[in-house]
């Protein structure tokens, strides 16, 4: 399968505009059952109403798309309506953000491989995705999910080769897919053994685009950024910047517009000081910036509490995390 000649500029103009400098990806496309713990833990009772209430909350944030470009969001969201009527693709575009769609179905374990994962929802896939592109989506999202002590090449090449089947059916159907492969760091690892499944992890998702003919330009990475395991020592900044780009400069091939990377549970403090970090480099080929989901988003949430007199200080704590990492994503690349 190879995209359409004629598709790509459009696919293109999709993704540099959702990694433009100066501005980042919202995720807000927890499943139903992630967020409506983060709600119960905020002491907000949790079903379909105050879910959306949260995600209108956050999209209706005053100038949002000063420091956004785009936001996802999950199915449940993404076929509601606002308290306006409007549906929330509809209300991301009067906003001046480009709605995206995460459209994988969780992992489950791949047999034999002691704990490695493997993401599904593959099974009607392109059915899904043309209902999307029809409602308004111009993006989607797929993750995959690695762990340092159980990453093999085997199960880096299968969630390689689900990205880029994931990949491809997006641009098929004039969708950009942000693809995106996270090593977590959760444990006690040190930064080389993150850089090592980093790299195997980004190696095999780049030959299994390549093979499925997926057009580079077309697409946005998400990627953790190399890091020790969030049990082991810090490492500073600048030392995983350092590290980071050596594995980027690796296995991204240069053709790639642009990279959104993800917080992975890090401090907002701490991601946006390691985005500058890499964001100061001059011999990147690729714009950088972010696409943060907890590290902007907790402190609305726990501000907000359910309570529509909160709603306009959440909004204003949302808004200056989003300024905060918008404002390490200042420096345009080397070359595009």
């Amino acid at each position: 399968m190879t995209t359409s000649t004629s598709t790509v500029p459009a696919l293109a103009a999709t993704a540099e505009q959702m990694t433009c400098r100066g501005r980042g990806i919202l995720a807000a496309d927890e499943s139903i059952k992630t967020m409506s713990a983060r709600l119960q833990a905020e002491g907000i009772a949790a079903n379909e109403t105050t879910r959306r209430d949260y995600r209108e909350l956050l999209l209706t944030t005053e100038r949002l798309s000063d420091s956004i470009s785009g936001i996802i969001l999950c199915d449940e969201t993404f076929g509601q309506r606002l308290s306006d009527g409007r549906t929330f693709p509809e209300a991301a575009r009067d906003a001046g953000l480009l709605p995206g769609i995460k459209v994988d179905t969780g992992t489950t374990p791949l047999p034999g491989l002691g704990g490695a994962l493997i993401t599904e929802g593959l099974d009607g896939l392109g059915t899904r995705l043309a209902s999307y592109a029809a409602r308004g989506a111009a993006f989607a999202k797929w993750r995959a999910v690695f762990d340092v002590r159980t990453i093999t090449t085997h199960s880096a090449r299968a969630n390689g080769h689900a990205l880029a089947r994931y990949a491809a059916l997006c641009q098929e159907h004039g969708i950009v897919p942000i693809v995106e492969p996270e090593v977590l760091c959760n444990g006690d690892h040190g930064l080389a053994e993150s850089a090592r499944a980093t790299h195997l992890a980004l190696a095999s998702v780049f030959d299994e685009l390549e093979l499925s003919g997926v057009a580079l330009r077309g697409l946005v990475l998400k990627p953790n950024f190399v890091t020790p395991g969030l049990g082991a020592p810090a490492a500073p900044a600048s030392t995983v910047a350092a590290a980071t780009l050596e594995v980027l400069s690796g296995t991204v091939p240069p053709a790639v517009p642009g990279i959104a990377f993800l917080s992975g549970g890090h401090p907002t403090a701490d991601a946006c000081a390691f985005l500058a970090e890499l964001d100061a480099t001059t011999e990147r080929p690729w714009q950088v910036t972010f696409s943060f989901g907890r590290a902007l988003v907790s402190d609305a949430l726990r501000t907000w509490a359910g309570d529509a007199a909160h709603t306009a200080a959440a909004q204003g704590a949302l808004r200056a995390n989003c300024r905060h990492a918008a404002e390490a994503t200042s420096r345009p690349p080397a070359t595009l």
